[in-house]
């Protein structure tokens, strides 16, 4: 209640880049205590029930998704808030600075952010030395992609570099082609470049000492038609599964003033706004896939509830971000101990 009440609102005061700048100092200053890290950790996972999915025993099934901790800085910290496992990026093998500020706004009516932070990250290399320092026992995820100079025809060797660097401090990988703040990136959702990426990545990750799962993120915008297709090369390519969804490129429904949509521009619109679409993409590919891969849910969860109907819906696991920022970082607790009671009545039935 603090959180909503008093500290959010001083935190919507600041524009929202240096808001995240401000948070994050706090999470690097706390990360620093380890006692006080570990006590931390224990303590607000106490509701954990620890699920296999894609052959890595998590410790519940909430995380949080790529996009907050790009640089992988503070995945201890927010492990120690309840959260499973963390998915640091995207990362790219060479640094970026990212598009132009201003590229994060708040949409405050709609419980939603728009962003086009454009791959901002210092690179796989430098996120790795911090990566290779974990304290907690919290899950690693690493959210892959090429470098905004890149030419689509030599994405390939950017993802492959930055798999290589990250390989062994992350647990499982995520392939990002969905991201609409790259430009041409979502080309490679296309079935030929696609298929050959993710060949690629498993092939070199064939040859790695241990099969790491890689997971793919697709765009909540495409058609059924194209998930047919996805699912496809999922099978084909015998990656882990499926991260539904990125952010989206439309803007129906909003509560937001279109002029203030317009003044905002171009980026992808995270949050509430995605809860029901997002659902109903996870139902799909669970019944089409006949549950033969792994699906991570993450799209407008802010409550226990969201978290729960979209299990229900058929992901194994699920993730937030802009509802982190809404909620606060008790909302790890929450769900988790939602989804115990949850787990407890019906394993009562």
């Amino acid at each position: 209640m603090l959180y909503k009440s008093l500290i959010r609102k001083l935190f919507f005061i600041l524009n929202p880049e240096c808001a995240h700048s401000l948070v994050f100092r706090f999470l690097k200053i706390f990360q620093t205590i380890t006692p006080l890290l570990k006590l931390n950790y224990k303590l607000s996972h106490k509701y954990d029930t620890p699920v296999t999915v894609a052959g890595i025993t998590f410790p519940n099934r909430i995380g949080i998704a790529a996009g907050l901790d790009k640089d992988a800085e503070v995945f201890d910290a927010l492990g120690s808030l309840g959260f499973g496992h963390i998915e640091i990026g995207t990362v790219t093998p060479k640094p970026q600075p990212g598009n132009p500020r201003p590229r994060l706004f708040r949409l405050v009516a709609d419980q939603a952010l728009i962003n086009r932070m454009g791959f901002n990250n210092k690179g796989s290399k430098d996120a790795a030395k911090r990566l290779a320092k974990k304290k907690t026992p919290v899950i690693i995820g690493g959210n892959i992609g090429k470098n905004k100079v890149t030419p689509n025809e030599q994405a390939t060797q950017d993802y492959l570099t930055a798999f290589d660097d990250i390989y062994p401090y992350v647990d499982y990988f995520v392939v990002n082609v969905s991201s609409p703040n790259t430009p041409g990136l979502r080309e490679l959702q296309s079935k030929k470049p696609l298929t050959e990426l993710l060949s690629a990545l498993q092939q070199k990750n064939k040859t790695m000492p241990g099969l790491k799962p890689i997971f793919l993120k697709i765009a909540p915008d495409l058609t059924f038609e194209q998930i047919d297709d996805i699912i496809e090369i999922v099978n084909t390519t015998a990656i882990a599964g499926v991260i539904a969804t990125n952010t989206t490129i439309t803007r129906e429904n909003l509560k937001t003033p279109q002029s203030r949509i317009k003044e905002i521009g171009y980026g992808g619109l995270s949050g509430k706004p995605l809860k029901d679409k997002n659902t109903e993409i996870i139902r799909y590919i669970k019944q089409k896939s006949g549950n033969r891969f792994a699906i991570i849910g993450v799209g407008g969860i802010f409550t226990p509830q969201d978290a729960i109907e979209k299990l229900e819906a058929g992901a194994d696991l699920v993730q937030v971000l802009t509802g982190y920022i809404y909620e606060g970082p008790a909302i790890a607790k929450k769900i988790n101990k939602a989804i115990y009671v949850n787990d407890k009545q019906r394993n009562k039935r």
